[in-house]
């Protein structure tokens, strides 16, 4: 796993990754936390690719399948900007919890422990 600084944005790429995908994660949770305002534009993918040491190619499939879940927009001649939909937001922030809980509720399982249990675990647990 390596470390890359590329302005504003931290990536942590591991290699034995599809690195678009590792990126399209890293864009979703920034964009989620609000770590990337709405209507920010995105660094050119020459820049970014230039940033995290990848081919072109990747991070432009990256911002395209961010394009298509409407989360970047491309205006030409003019570049990439995060959406300005709130909406949008509040949809991957749906989505990603989503994500997250169904894996917890997998790996919850697989050790067996009952939803009860899990409910009891979630309501104690620090939520600073």
């Amino acid at each position: 796993m390596e470390q890359f600084q590329v302005g504003d944005l931290t990536f942590q790429l591991d290699y034995s990754k599809p690195l678009y995908e590792q990126i399209i994660n890293q864009f979703r949770i920034d964009i989620a936390q609000g770590h990337i305002q709405l209507g920010t534009r995105m660094l050119s993918v020459r820049d970014l690719a230039k940033g995290l040491k990848v081919n072109p190619n990747t991070v432009m499939r990256a911002y395209q399948e961010l394009e298509r879940d409407n989360l970047f927009e491309t205006r030409r001649g003019h570049g990439t900007f995060v959406t300005s939909s709130q909406q949008k937001v509040e949809e991957l922030q749906h989505y990603l919890a989503t994500q997250a809980v169904d894996s917890f509720i997998t790996s919850i399982k697989s050790i067996g422990i009952t939803k009860e249990s899990a409910i009891t675990l979630i309501e104690e647990a620090d939520w600073k």
